[in-house]
Formats: C-alpha cells, sequence, structure tokens
C-alpha cells in the first residue's frame, strides 16, 4: 500500500503532507499519472485542491453534498465548481461529477444529532456520509485513488478525514489519498484563488445546523 494510504491506527505522530510527498514522488519517478476521484464540498476549497494535484493525477471532481442547505445555495454552490473547472488551466485532464442531491440522506444520517455543536458528531456522520459515496463512486469507476477536498479547512480535523477515508477505503477495495491540504499555505492559496476567479465563498459550512451556530 502507498505511503499515502496506510492503515488507521495511532495518527497522532503522522505529517500527511509528507505521505502525499513520497507518493508523488514515487508517481514521478515511475511516469504514472493515476485516476483520482476528489470529493469537492465547494470550489474555493477545490481550487488549490486540483492546481496542485492535477500535475500528478487525472481528476474527477465529486460534487455530492446532500447537507447543503437551502436547496437555492446548493445549486449556487455546483455552478461555482462547474465554473472554476472550465476556467482554470490544469496538467493533467479534469472532470466533474454531480452526485444526487437527497437532503433526506444527510437528516436520516444525522437524526439525534441536531443539536451537536459545530465541529463534533454530527460532522463526522456527515463526513463519512460524503467520503463513503465517494469510495462507492471511486470503486465503481475504476479509479486509482479518491479523496477529498476537506481537509484544506482550518475548521476540518485532517485526522478524523483521513481515518474515516481509509477505513472507508479498505472497505470499497480503492486506496485512499490522505492529505491535510491546509499545509504549505495551502487554505491561503484558496484564497488568492478564490479571489482570481472571483468565486463565491459561504459563510456557512453548509447544513442548516451550521448556520444556526
Amino acid at each position: 500500500m502507498d505511503a499515502a494510504c496506510k492503515k488507521t491506527g495511532n495518527t497522532g505522530n503522522r505529517n500527511y503532507q509528507k505521505e502525499l510527498d513520497k507518493l508523488l514522488e514515487k508517481l514521478n519517478r515511475e511516469g504514472r499519472v493515476p485516476r483520482l476521484l476528489l470529493h469537492s464540498c465547494c470550489a474555493p476549497c477545490s481550487s488549490y485542491v486540483l492546481e496542485y494535484l492535477s500535475r500528478y493525477f487525472e481528476i474527477t471532481v465529486l460534487y455530492y453534498n446532500p447537507n447543503i442547505y437551502p436547496p437555492k445555495e446548493y445549486e449556487m454552490r455546483v455552478k461555482e465548481e462547474e465554473g472554476l473547472i472550465a476556467r482554470m488551466p490544469f496538467v493533467h485532464k479534469v472532470t466533474m461529477l454531480e452526485g444526487r442531491y437527497e437532503p433526506a440522506e444527510f437528516y436520516e444520517t444525522v437524526k439525534g444529532l441536531e443539536k451537536e455543536p459545530e465541529g463534533g458528531k454530527r460532522c463526522e456522520k456527515c463526513y463519512e456520509l460524503r467520503l463513503k459515496e465517494a469510495a462507492r463512486a471511486a470503486s465503481e469507476g475504476g479509479f486509482d485513488y479518491f479523496t477529498t477536498t476537506l481537509t484544506i479547512s482550518p475548521l476540518k480535523p485532517a485526522g478524523k478525514l483521513n481515518d474515516i477515508g481509509e477505513k472507508l477505503g479498505e472497505e470499497y477495495k480503492v486506496a485512499y489519498l490522505s492529505s491535510d491540504f491546509k499545509k504549505r499555505d495551502g487554505y491561503k492559496r484558496s484564497l488568492e484563488l478564490s479571489k482570481e476567479y472571483d468565486l463565491y465563498r459561504q459563510n456557512y459550512c453548509g447544513c442548516i445546523y451550521s448556520i444556526r451556530t
């Protein structure tokens, strides 16, 4: 298994960026350009990740976020993602796949956790819901890897997200690309790209509960 796709366990001392560096160096040496399914939460977060990873992978962006409320907000975010992909230059091919938008899936997933604080157990369930769909799509589509843009956010726990992704990778038999995209000024670069491409930057994570906090 590649260095960036280790089994889960004690992640406290792991440096996800160094693990990713080793994998990317290996791909360069071998002259390989694998296929990556990238779950995206929004255009601003995906901007830097796409700029960075499109040098090494052919990427399909999966926009699967049934947590987003209201539907008008969802539609706006989808259009921003589509527009960014259409305008940004990439080294290797980048395409987009829109997942189903069925908010009932999200509400059923977080049932009983509605009053949890932002960043708590409700959010973990939401991460798992979206990453599970990404793992399923990656497995069915014959992708070499899958990952998510979520680790670029300073408010999202890379360790928890990578734990979930790696477990799902094992379950669906597709390698999960562990990451911490906020490293090396990744988040700062996403702000710069958002300004450059005049991207809509939302002021809440996405779900109705995050609006209320």
